[in-house]
């Protein structure tokens, strides 16, 4: 009985051995594109007193709607610049009344606005401001910003550049 299946031959079919190989494959890359991929933070560093920004660094299909976040740590303020053009920055408690009733409309002037409770920058080109539309192509932002008591003589600048659609 023995003898019986020992020469049995043992028959790989083609189709599986194919599919299975190419299932293997396809896992490796995976795993390879996992752990040499760079996401997030570790794209691009940003500066300890810049906790994000939009569009993010080097982004290549970016919106021409789309808008401009700056997120600051807490205690920083700052200036912006769009391809080298200073966007004028208010802050929101200087234009907000403190009788503004709940859902009245404030009026705002063109430009960047400073929101001292998140202390975020946001900026959307408009017919009004010095940067009516992004314009498809590259374009570089500069932030520069400073610590509240310390005052913009001891600013520092980021720059980062992304491409709009």
């Amino acid at each position: 009985m023995t003898a019986a299946i020992s020469r049995r031959r043992f028959h790989i079919d083609r189709g599986v051995l194919v599919a299975s190989l190419t299932i293997a494959a396809g896992l490796a890359l995976i795993g390879w594109g996992l752990v040499v991929s760079t996401t997030g933070n570790e794209r691009d560093p940003l500066p300890a007193a810049i906790e994000s920004v939009e569009p993010a660094p080097q982004a290549k299909q970016v919106p021409q709607q789309a808008g401009l976040v700056i997120d600051l740590a807490t205690g920083h303020e700052a200036t912006l610049f769009i391809d080298e053009v200073e966007v004028p920055v208010q802050r929101l408690d200087e234009v907000a009344s403190l009788d503004a009733k709940p859902g009245q409309q404030l009026d705002l002037l063109p430009g960047a606005v400073y929101e001292p409770g998140n202390a975020t920058i946001t900026f959307t080109p408009n017919d009004d401001a010095v940067i009516t539309t992004l314009e498809p192509g590259p374009h570089r932002v500069r932030v520069t910003y400073w610590k509240v008591e310390d005052g913009p003589a001891l600013s520092t600048s980021y720059t980062w550049e992304f491409d709009v659609i």
